[in-house]
Protein backbone atom coordinates (compact mmCIF):
# COMPACT_ATOMS: atom_id res chain seq x y z
CA UNK A 1 0.00 0.00 0.00
CA UNK A 2 1.10 3.58 -0.59
CA UNK A 3 2.14 5.64 2.42
CA UNK A 4 -0.81 8.02 2.71
CA UNK A 5 0.36 9.83 5.84
CA UNK A 6 0.83 13.58 5.38
CA UNK A 7 3.09 14.47 8.31
CA UNK A 8 2.60 18.25 8.05
CA UNK A 9 -1.19 17.87 8.16
CA UNK A 10 -0.80 15.37 11.01
CA UNK A 11 1.36 17.67 13.16
CA UNK A 12 -0.41 20.93 12.33
CA UNK A 13 -4.08 19.94 12.32
CA UNK A 14 -4.22 16.70 14.33
CA UNK A 15 -1.95 17.31 17.30
CA UNK A 16 -4.86 16.19 19.50
CA UNK A 17 -3.79 12.61 18.78
CA UNK A 18 -0.60 13.04 20.80
CA UNK A 19 -2.19 15.39 23.32
CA UNK A 20 -4.84 12.81 24.18
CA UNK A 21 -2.06 10.26 24.72
CA UNK A 22 -0.74 12.11 27.76
CA UNK A 23 -3.39 10.48 29.98
CA UNK A 24 -2.28 7.11 28.66
CA UNK A 25 1.29 7.83 29.76
CA UNK A 26 -0.09 8.45 33.25
CA UNK A 27 -1.74 5.03 33.13
CA UNK A 28 1.50 3.48 31.89
CA UNK A 29 3.32 5.01 34.89
CA UNK A 30 6.79 4.58 33.33
CA UNK A 31 9.72 4.09 35.68
CA UNK A 32 13.16 5.57 35.22
CA UNK A 33 15.37 3.21 33.23
CA UNK A 34 12.57 1.04 31.84
CA UNK A 35 12.82 -0.11 28.22
CA UNK A 36 9.57 0.70 26.44
CA UNK A 37 8.34 0.19 22.89
CA UNK A 38 6.13 2.94 21.46
CA UNK A 39 4.09 0.98 18.94
CA UNK A 40 2.85 3.28 16.17
CA UNK A 41 4.88 6.27 17.30
CA UNK A 42 3.74 8.65 14.56
CA UNK A 43 5.98 11.71 14.50
CA UNK A 44 7.48 10.88 17.89
CA UNK A 45 5.85 13.30 20.34
CA UNK A 46 4.85 10.69 22.92
CA UNK A 47 8.13 8.79 22.56
CA UNK A 48 9.88 12.02 23.47
CA UNK A 49 7.63 12.48 26.49
CA UNK A 50 8.63 9.00 27.64
CA UNK A 51 12.29 9.83 27.10
CA UNK A 52 11.88 12.96 29.25
CA UNK A 53 10.64 10.69 32.05
CA UNK A 54 13.88 8.72 31.97
CA UNK A 55 12.72 5.87 29.75
CA UNK A 56 14.85 3.97 27.24
CA UNK A 57 12.32 4.19 24.40
CA UNK A 58 12.19 2.87 20.85
CA UNK A 59 9.51 4.21 18.52
CA UNK A 60 8.28 2.14 15.58
CA UNK A 61 5.79 2.93 12.84
CA UNK A 62 4.91 1.29 9.54
CA UNK A 63 4.90 4.70 7.80
CA UNK A 64 8.22 5.80 6.40
CA UNK A 65 6.88 9.37 6.27
CA UNK A 66 6.16 9.30 10.00
CA UNK A 67 9.54 7.81 10.89
CA UNK A 68 11.40 10.35 8.77
CA UNK A 69 9.57 13.22 10.49
CA UNK A 70 10.13 11.69 13.97
CA UNK A 71 13.87 11.45 13.33
CA UNK A 72 13.98 15.09 12.23
CA UNK A 73 12.07 16.28 15.29
CA UNK A 74 13.84 14.08 17.84
CA UNK A 75 17.29 13.08 16.53
CA UNK A 76 18.32 11.93 20.02
CA UNK A 77 15.78 9.07 19.94
CA UNK A 78 15.73 5.71 18.16
CA UNK A 79 13.01 5.18 15.57
CA UNK A 80 12.52 2.18 13.31
CA UNK A 81 10.15 1.54 10.43
CA UNK A 82 8.41 -1.72 11.32
CA UNK A 83 5.03 -3.37 10.92
CA UNK A 84 2.94 -4.21 14.00
CA UNK A 85 2.04 -7.50 12.32
CA UNK A 86 5.69 -8.57 12.15
CA UNK A 87 7.40 -7.28 15.29
CA UNK A 88 11.09 -8.29 15.41
CA UNK A 89 11.37 -8.35 19.23
CA UNK A 90 11.37 -11.09 21.86
CA UNK A 91 11.42 -10.75 25.68
CA UNK A 92 12.89 -7.27 25.27
CA UNK A 93 10.59 -4.63 26.79
CA UNK A 94 9.25 -3.75 30.22
CA UNK A 95 6.22 -2.26 28.49
CA UNK A 96 4.60 -1.86 25.09
CA UNK A 97 2.76 1.44 24.76
CA UNK A 98 0.39 2.26 21.90
CA UNK A 99 -1.82 5.31 21.33
CA UNK A 100 -4.43 5.63 18.54
CA UNK A 101 -2.89 2.88 16.43
CA UNK A 102 -4.41 -0.56 16.96
CA UNK A 103 -7.68 0.24 15.17
CA UNK A 104 -5.53 0.30 11.99
CA UNK A 105 -4.06 -3.16 12.59
CA UNK A 106 -5.74 -6.20 11.04
CA UNK A 107 -5.74 -9.03 11.94
CA UNK A 108 -5.59 -7.97 15.63
CA UNK A 109 -4.61 -11.49 16.70
CA UNK A 110 -1.29 -11.25 14.88
CA UNK A 111 -0.46 -7.92 16.50
CA UNK A 112 -1.30 -9.19 20.00
CA UNK A 113 0.87 -12.26 19.51
CA UNK A 114 3.84 -10.06 18.56
CA UNK A 115 3.25 -7.64 21.43
CA UNK A 116 3.14 -10.49 23.94
CA UNK A 117 6.40 -11.94 22.60
CA UNK A 118 8.09 -8.52 22.70
CA UNK A 119 7.45 -8.15 26.44
CA UNK A 120 9.64 -9.45 29.23
CA UNK A 121 7.97 -11.66 31.82
CA UNK A 122 6.14 -9.30 34.15
CA UNK A 123 5.86 -6.67 31.40
CA UNK A 124 2.75 -4.68 30.61
CA UNK A 125 0.82 -3.68 27.52
CA UNK A 126 -0.94 -0.30 27.75
CA UNK A 127 -2.95 0.90 24.78
CA UNK A 128 -5.74 3.19 23.65
CA UNK A 129 -7.48 3.07 20.28
CA UNK A 130 -10.83 3.42 18.57
CA UNK A 131 -13.55 1.21 20.02
CA UNK A 132 -16.98 0.06 18.93
CA UNK A 133 -18.99 2.97 17.54
CA UNK A 134 -15.99 5.22 16.94
CA UNK A 135 -16.69 7.92 14.29
CA UNK A 136 -19.88 6.02 13.49
CA UNK A 137 -21.58 9.05 11.95
CA UNK A 138 -18.67 9.55 9.55
CA UNK A 139 -18.56 5.85 8.67
CA UNK A 140 -22.32 5.67 8.05
CA UNK A 141 -22.25 8.80 5.91
CA UNK A 142 -19.35 7.54 3.79
CA UNK A 143 -20.91 4.10 3.22
CA UNK A 144 -24.25 5.66 2.31
CA UNK A 145 -22.66 8.00 -0.23
CA UNK A 146 -20.55 5.21 -1.75
CA UNK A 147 -23.73 3.18 -2.25
CA UNK A 148 -25.60 6.14 -3.72
CA UNK A 149 -22.78 6.68 -6.22
CA UNK A 150 -22.79 3.00 -7.21
CA UNK A 151 -19.31 2.30 -5.81
CA UNK A 152 -18.98 -1.44 -5.21
CA UNK A 153 -18.32 -3.05 -1.81
CA UNK A 154 -18.57 0.18 0.23
CA UNK A 155 -18.21 -1.58 3.58
CA UNK A 156 -14.88 -3.05 2.48
CA UNK A 157 -13.54 0.49 1.99
CA UNK A 158 -13.68 1.23 5.72
CA UNK A 159 -10.08 0.67 6.86
CA UNK A 160 -10.56 0.54 10.63
CA UNK A 161 -11.12 -2.18 13.22
CA UNK A 162 -13.29 -0.93 16.09
CA UNK A 163 -13.89 -3.81 18.53
CA UNK A 164 -15.99 -3.92 21.67
CA UNK A 165 -14.27 -4.26 25.03
CA UNK A 166 -15.47 -7.86 25.28
CA UNK A 167 -14.15 -8.76 21.85
CA UNK A 168 -10.71 -7.26 22.42
CA UNK A 169 -10.15 -8.49 25.98
CA UNK A 170 -11.13 -12.00 24.86
CA UNK A 171 -8.35 -11.82 22.26
CA UNK A 172 -5.88 -10.48 24.82
CA UNK A 173 -6.57 -13.43 27.13
CA UNK A 174 -6.39 -15.85 24.22
CA UNK A 175 -2.84 -14.68 23.49
CA UNK A 176 -1.66 -14.93 27.09
CA UNK A 177 -2.39 -11.59 28.73
CA UNK A 178 -4.03 -11.11 32.09
CA UNK A 179 -6.36 -8.19 31.52
CA UNK A 180 -5.81 -5.82 34.42
CA UNK A 181 -8.05 -3.02 33.15
CA UNK A 182 -10.34 -2.27 30.20
CA UNK A 183 -12.50 0.79 29.52
CA UNK A 184 -14.79 1.97 26.74
CA UNK A 185 -15.68 5.65 26.80
CA UNK A 186 -16.88 8.59 24.73
CA UNK A 187 -14.41 11.28 23.73
CA UNK A 188 -16.10 13.97 21.60
CA UNK A 189 -13.16 15.39 19.66
CA UNK A 190 -12.99 18.86 18.08
CA UNK A 191 -11.60 19.03 14.54
CA UNK A 192 -9.94 22.40 14.05
CA UNK A 193 -11.74 25.05 12.03
CA UNK A 194 -14.28 25.06 9.22
CA UNK A 195 -12.10 22.66 7.24
CA UNK A 196 -11.83 20.27 10.18
CA UNK A 197 -13.87 17.38 8.81
CA UNK A 198 -12.33 17.73 5.35
CA UNK A 199 -8.82 17.66 6.86
CA UNK A 200 -9.73 14.64 9.00
CA UNK A 201 -11.00 12.75 5.95
CA UNK A 202 -7.83 13.57 4.01
CA UNK A 203 -5.61 12.58 6.95
CA UNK A 204 -7.29 9.46 8.30
CA UNK A 205 -9.86 8.54 5.67
CA UNK A 206 -7.61 8.49 2.63
CA UNK A 207 -7.63 4.66 2.36
CA UNK A 208 -11.39 4.85 1.72
CA UNK A 209 -10.72 6.76 -1.49
CA UNK A 210 -8.04 4.53 -2.98
CA UNK A 211 -8.50 3.99 -6.74
CA UNK A 212 -10.96 6.92 -6.98
CA UNK A 213 -9.99 9.96 -9.03
CA UNK A 214 -9.60 13.40 -7.44
CA UNK A 215 -12.92 14.69 -8.80
CA UNK A 216 -14.86 11.75 -7.32
CA UNK A 217 -13.03 12.05 -4.01
CA UNK A 218 -13.88 15.77 -3.80
CA UNK A 219 -17.54 15.06 -4.58
CA UNK A 220 -17.69 12.45 -1.79
CA UNK A 221 -16.07 14.79 0.76
CA UNK A 222 -18.50 17.58 -0.12
CA UNK A 223 -21.43 15.18 0.27
CA UNK A 224 -20.16 13.94 3.65
CA UNK A 225 -19.77 17.53 4.87
CA UNK A 226 -23.30 18.43 3.72
CA UNK A 227 -24.81 15.31 5.29
CA UNK A 228 -23.13 15.75 8.67
CA UNK A 229 -23.01 19.53 9.09
CA UNK A 230 -26.25 19.85 11.06
CA UNK A 231 -25.20 17.18 13.60
CA UNK A 232 -21.45 17.68 13.79
CA UNK A 233 -20.72 21.36 13.11
CA UNK A 234 -21.29 23.48 16.23
CA UNK A 235 -20.02 26.95 17.17
CA UNK A 236 -17.72 27.21 14.19
CA UNK A 237 -16.04 23.81 14.40
CA UNK A 238 -16.62 20.15 13.71
CA UNK A 239 -16.98 17.70 16.60
CA UNK A 240 -16.17 14.06 15.84
CA UNK A 241 -17.95 11.24 17.68
CA UNK A 242 -14.89 9.44 19.06
CA UNK A 243 -15.31 6.37 21.25
CA UNK A 244 -12.17 4.86 22.70
CA UNK A 245 -10.98 1.62 24.25
CA UNK A 246 -8.20 1.69 26.83
CA UNK A 247 -6.60 -1.55 28.04
CA UNK A 248 -3.87 -2.76 30.39
CA UNK A 249 -2.57 -6.30 29.93
CA UNK A 250 0.10 -8.12 31.95
CA UNK A 251 2.51 -10.85 30.82
CA UNK A 252 2.82 -13.06 33.87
Amino acid sequence: MTDHWNVKLYDNQHSFVSQNGTELIDLLAPQNGERILDLGCGTGDLANQLYMLGVDVIGIDSSGNMIEQARKKYPHLEFQQANALDLPFKDEFDAVFSNAVLHWIKPPEQALEGIYKALKKGGRFVAEFGGKGNVQMIVNAAIGIFRKMGIKNPDARIPWYYPSVGEYTFLMERYGFRVAAAFHFDRPTPLLGKEGLRNWLKMFGDPMFQDLDDETKEEIILDIEALLKEKMFKNGQWMADYKRIRVVGLKE
